[in-house]
Parts: structure tokens; sequence; C-alpha cells
């Protein structure tokens, strides 16, 4: 992998990266605008903080890249809107590729673009859709050296409900990072697995391609450093966060935090120190 936008993602001296997605608005669930109500502060606040990159959808993306100086966080942009994640869900299910979407992030000046694989119980022609979009991307990714980053979730009904939620099952998501890998990828986006210890499956299934860690719903700051920690240690490339981030009473201070983790291999209490407030 040389493409030389990736100098833009990755540090040069840790060579593993923080992207901090803030693209929850594109996918129409009102409890995801919880912390990013508005988008100009919220960018503003992270450009201040200084993530390696910031994930946004292409209405937004703007707000990042209007910002003058070159020591800004890269734009990741997502390239796909999906109605997976509402309780009951709509009907029917689709996964929506941005038309023309690679063109979009080279005049955007992205590092990187986002598209979901996702696996869903019941729900094969949504994955069907998610491939036709990642073959339709790889040949414009190709084409204008843009790094495809695939984002493959796997998915489970919610017990009692009509939703659906992260399956963290190890061989599921092993499964679907290696046909994230088959398919092209440049980049992996993967859920943690529920044994934190078997990561090392999902990094190897993805070979020499860099895998960063996806964050997912909030949990305390030890139980998020701990499990960053231990991704890395397995030879994650980095994270993905985005509610741990955004929706946090300190997201400077979490950002530094993680930073402090990422690149110099910071203790988890060495990292708490740096959070407003922690203990």
């Amino acid at each position: 992998m040389s493409k030389p936008r990736l100098n833009r993602l990755f540090n040069a001296r840790s060579g593993r990266a923080l992207d901090v997605a803030v693209d929850h608005g594109a996918f129409h669930e009102h409890h995801f605008l919880t912390g990013i109500e508005d988008m100009a502060k919220t960018v503003a606040t992270l450009v201040d903080a200084g993530p390696d990159a910031v994930q946004l959808t292409l209405g937004q993306a703007p707000l990042l890249q209007s910002v003058p100086g070159k020591q800004k966080p890269g734009l990741v942009l997502r390239t796909d809107i999906a109605n997976v994640y509402g309780d009951p869900l709509e009907s029917p299910l689709h996964s929506v590729l941005v038309p023309d979407a690679i063109q979009v992030a080279v005049r955007l000046d992205a590092v990187a673009v986002c598209v979901n694989l996702l696996d869903l119980p019941g729900e094969p022609q949504i994955r069907e859709q998610c491939i036709r979009s990642i073959l339709a991307l790889r040949t414009d990714a190709e084409r204008y050296g843009m790094p495809l980053m695939i984002e493959p979730l796997v998915m489970q009904t919610k017990p009692g409900t009509g939703g659906y939620g992260v399956d963290g099952d190890t061989a599921k998501i092993v499964t679907l990072v290696r046909q994230a890998r088959e398919l092209g990828a440049d980049l992996i986006k993967a859920d943690p697995t529920d044994d934190i210890t078997d990561y090392h499956k999902v990094i190897q299934a993805a070979g020499d391609t860099p895998v960063l860690v996806r964050g997912g719903g909030r949990v305390d700051d030890r139980t998020l450093l701990e499990r960053t920690k231990a991704v890395l240690e397995q030879g994650a490339r980095g994270i993905v966060y985005g509610r741990n981030v955004i929706q946090h009473d300190d997201p400077a201070g979490i950002t530094a935090a993680l930073m402090a983790v990422v690149h110099d291999d910071a203790s988890v209490d060495e990292a708490l120190t740096l959070i407003g407030g922690a203990a």
C-alpha cells in the first residue's frame, strides 16, 4: 500500500492514527445527534484537540476543510447512507452510495473514504448492496489514488426489540474482515471482539491491510483506554472513535488521552490524568 494520502492519516513517528467519527447525522437517528447538535462548534473543538483525522459526510466536510493552515486533522469522507440503526427498523432497509463519491473526496482533499460492509441477520440483500458499492468505489479509488476504508459491521437482533446491535462474535467479525480484505480494502475499520484477547485474529484476517478499531457505544474512560491499549498491543494500527469522544464531557481531554496511548504508548493511568475531572 503506497497511496500518498495515507501519509496525512498515519502519524510519522508511531505509524498509528486516531480518527474521530462525526458522520452520525447521516443515518437519520435522533439519538445519534447527542453532543453534535452544533456541528460547527463540534468540528472547531476537534480541530483544536488535534486528532489525526475527522470522519465527516459530504455536507459537513467543508466545516473542516475551510479551516486554514496545514496542521488541521485530515478528512475521512463517509460515502454511504444506511437506515439500519432504527428501533423499530424502517422497511425496506437500504444502503445507498453517494454518487461520484471518489471525485467528491478528491475535490474535498480527503485522506481516505469510508464505506460500510454490513452483515445483518436475515437481510442478505443489504450486504449485496454494500458489496456493489465497494466494487464501484474500488474502480475510482484506484484511478484517483484515494485510500478506501471498508467498515465491516456484523450486527445482531436486539432481544425484545425490532432493531439491530453490534455482534462481537470473533468468528463473524473475522469472516467479514476477511471479505473486506478480499474486496481490496486499503484500510479496515472493525469492531472490537467481545473477547478482546481475540483481536489478533482480526488483525491476521486483515493481512497487511491496516486495521483501525471502531469505538461503538459509550463506555467509561478507563474501559475505553484499556480496550485501546489491548487492540494496539495485538497489532491494530489505530482507532476510529465517535460517541466516546464527541459525547464526552471533555472532548479535548479524552482526545489527548487517546493520542497519548496511540502515539506515545502511555499507560492507562497516565492517559487518565489528561482528562478534565478524571479521578
